[in-house]
C-alpha cells in the first residue's frame, strides 16, 4: 500500500498480521516532526506506530477506538517497541474527547464508513482540527445503491 520499506522492517510481524487498513492515509500528504496527529479508528496500532516515527519525539500521537481489545493490543505493541509519544483513548460515539482546535492532521484507515452518523464524526474531526489542519483517510465507498431494506438499517451502514 505504498508504506515506507523501512519502516515496515521494524514492525513486529504480530502487528503487522493484525493490520486490516484498506489504504495508506499517509500517502496523501507528508506529515511532519512535531505534529499532532489524531488516528481514528486506531485498531491494533500499526497507523500509530507509523505516525509516531513520523513526527518523532516533538511530535504527539493519539488513537481513538470503539473497541477496548483493540486498544489493548495497540498499547503491548506501542510498549514493547518503547514508543513513549503515543496515547490511546476508548471512545463510544461519534463524540472525540478532545478539546476544540488540538490536531495538525486526523488519518483513518478504514474506520469511518463504520460510523453509523457519519455527519457527527465529520463535525468532530472539524472540531479538533487546528486551523489549516488536514484529514487523511483510506476507506471504502458505496459504489451501487443499496437494497431498500439496508438503506434504511442504519446498523447496517455501519457493518
Amino acid at each position: 500500500m505504498g508504506y515506507d520499506q523501512q519502516l515496515l522492517e521494524e514492525v513486529p510481524a504480530e502487528l503487522l498480521s493484525s493490520f486490516c487498513g484498506v489504504g495508506n492515509p499517509f500517502a496523501i500528504e507528508r506529515i511532519e516532526a512535531g505534529m499532532t496527529v489524531l488516528d481514528i479508528g486506531c485498531g491494533a496500532g500499526f497507523d500509530l506506530f507509523v505516525a509516531s516515527r513520523l513526527v518523532g519525539t516533538q511530535g504527539k500521537v493519539f488513537g481513538v477506538d470503539l473497541s477496548r481489545e483493540m486498544l489493548d493490543s495497540a498499547e503491548k505493541f506501542l510498549a514493547a517497541m518503547r514508543i513513549k509519544n503515543v496515547e490511546t483513548r476508548l471512545v463510544s460515539a461519534e463524540k472525540l474527547p478532545f478539546a476544540e482546535i488540538t490536531f495538525d492532521v486526523v488519518i483513518s484507515n478504514g474506520a469511518i464508513n463504520l460510523s453509523p452518523d457519519k455527519p457527527r464524526l465529520f463535525a468532530e474531526i472539524h472540531r479538533v482540527m487546528q486551523a489549516g489542519g488536514r484529514l487523511q483517510f483510506a476507506d471504502i465507498i458505496l459504489e451501487k445503491q443499496l437494497p431498500a431494506h439496508l438503506a434504511k438499517d442504519v446498523e447496517a451502514w455501519s457493518q
